[in-house]
């Protein structure tokens, strides 16, 4: 069976469907390992309690964190990476020799690149009086948010749409994406 990495910084959201997808055998791939650059990440301690591998890899553990990763994904024999809310660029080092998979709440191209990441991403679609949103879940290379898209999921915004009720929908619109997307990229 096919492995995967969850890189996360904070929940991990993406963690959690996926894990719920593996569960039901809706995905064909196990969760091998889970890491995380920050010490008080939740998707650390729900790892934990289905008792998978998780480790915290920042500046401060290791001189060259993405070398360290690199150890990680081979030692777990990781094919895949997904990135569930990371918030660190990652080398090419990690892109060239795994395929890492990045949820993006936007219909990329449209607010993607650096600092453009949750809640910054529906303030400037409800800013710009958008009619459209979604999510894109696409390969990940060394520019942020530009790699292959693999697919996208658009909602329609409501007239009265507020950053906090889009991040809602978004967020729902996600787990189903995430779990779409693996799949077709496990065939």
């Amino acid at each position: 069976m096919k492995k995967l990495a969850i890189l996360a910084s904070h929940n991990g959201s993406g963690f959690n469907a996926i894990y719920q997808a593996t569960l039901e055998k809706i995905l064909d791939i196990k969760v091998g390992v889970v890491i995380s650059n920050n010490t008080g990440a939740n998707v650390l301690n729900s790892a934990s309690e289905k008792n998978i591998d998780n480790y915290v890899v920042n500046s401060k553990t290791d001189i060259v964190p993405d070398d360290k990763i690199y150890d990680l994904l081979k030692k777990y024999d990781c094919e895949y990476v997904f990135l569930s809310g990371y918030m660190k660029k990652l080398s090419s080092k990690i892109t060239n020799n795994f395929q890492v998979i990045n949820s993006h709440p936007s219909l990329l191209p449209k607010y993607g690149g650096a600092g453009m990441y949750g809640r910054f991403v529906h303030e400037a679609v409800v800013q710009n009086n958008e009619k459209i949103s979604g999510v894109t879940l696409h390969r990940v290379n060394e520019v942020y948010d530009d790699g292959e898209i693999i697919i996208q999921k658009e909602l329609i915004l409501d007239a009265d749409e507020t950053v906090d009720s889009l991040e809602t929908k978004i967020k729902a619109l996600e787990q189903l994406a995430i779990v779409e997307g693996l799949k077709k990229c496990l065939k």
